[in-house]
């Protein structure tokens, strides 16, 4: 069975970067489209990023485009979100998601389209 564990997270001041990890067992991060979501205090999960199991697809959520990065690395089996120029609205816990039936080139923004998650990494990002 696939495992996704997220980690990363922590506390840093507005302005400032993190970059989160996302590493896999049970499946290579290539044969899957993988992403990216969070959850605020008292909100419901949505999209930040994604990409096709290609690789070369990418989708990025409005309210982050220009600031995060999603990645991966195949030698490590992991996948990665670089988000620079925090924002105290980026506050959340963040969850990565792994589509094992994906096609190889969609990018999927839906959360009903994962069918593996990770358990979460708190991002608080101070004024």
């Amino acid at each position: 069975q696939v495992q996704l564990v997220e980690s990363g997270g922590g506390l840093v001041q507005a302005g400032g970067s993190l970059r989160l990890s996302c590493a896999a067992s049970g499946r290579t991060v290539s044969t899957a489209a993988m992403g990216w979501f969070r959850q605020g205090p008292g909100e419901g999960r949505v999209i930040v990023a994604a990409f096709s199991r290609s690789g070369g697809g990418r989708y990025y959520a409005d309210s982050v485009k220009g600031r995060f990065t999603v990645s991966r690395d195949n030698a490590k089996n992991t996948m990665y979100l670089q988000m620079n120029s925090l924002k105290p609205e980026d506050t959340a816990v963040y969850y990565c998601a792994a589509n094992t039936g994906a096609d190889y080139y969609t990018t999927y923004t839906s959360s009903a389209a994962y069918d593996y998650w990770g358990q979460g990494t708190q991002v608080t990002v101070s004024s």
